[in-house]
């Protein structure tokens, strides 16, 4: 098993807007994600409290990520896709006890995380 190396970000987003929580999630280091169909249940003084509609029809993204990478994964779905965007998502996650099935697409992630990082480096040494 894993040993809690890894965490299940949930995102919970408007019907329609799942490819602005997928391009923010693997620009920030994630692989795919799994989506699923959904429906809100929100009432008018939730609608009131917080100055939104809320449109039934939603969309669960589900996305298994190293843990190393999961504030960075979290704050860019935020970004790109949080309550004060046209998506009105929310995003959270919960660690993973176990995972099986995972260990290849997750090394090959963890290895271009690192290029990532090493490449984002040698560009800051270059223009300073």
């Amino acid at each position: 098993m894993n040993e809690n190396k890894f965490s299940l970000i949930v995102t919970v987003i408007n019907a329609g807007f799942v490819d602005l929580v997928m391009d923010a999630a693997k620009e920030a280091g994630a692989g795919g994600g799994t989506v699923v169909s959904g429906r809100g249940t929100g009432n008018e003084e939730i609608e009131k409290l917080f100055g939104i509609v809320i449109q039934p029809e939603k969309e669960v993204v589900l996305i298994i990520a190293l843990k190393e990478i999961v504030d960075d994964v979290l704050k860019a779905i935020y970004e790109q896709a949080g309550l004060k965007t046209s998506g009105h998502g929310i995003a959270f996650a919960v660690p993973l006890d176990d995972a099986v099935g995972i260990g290849k697409a997750t090394t090959d992630v963890k290895a271009a995380v690192k290029i990532q990082k090493k490449l984002a480096t040698a560009s800051e040494k270059q223009e300073e």
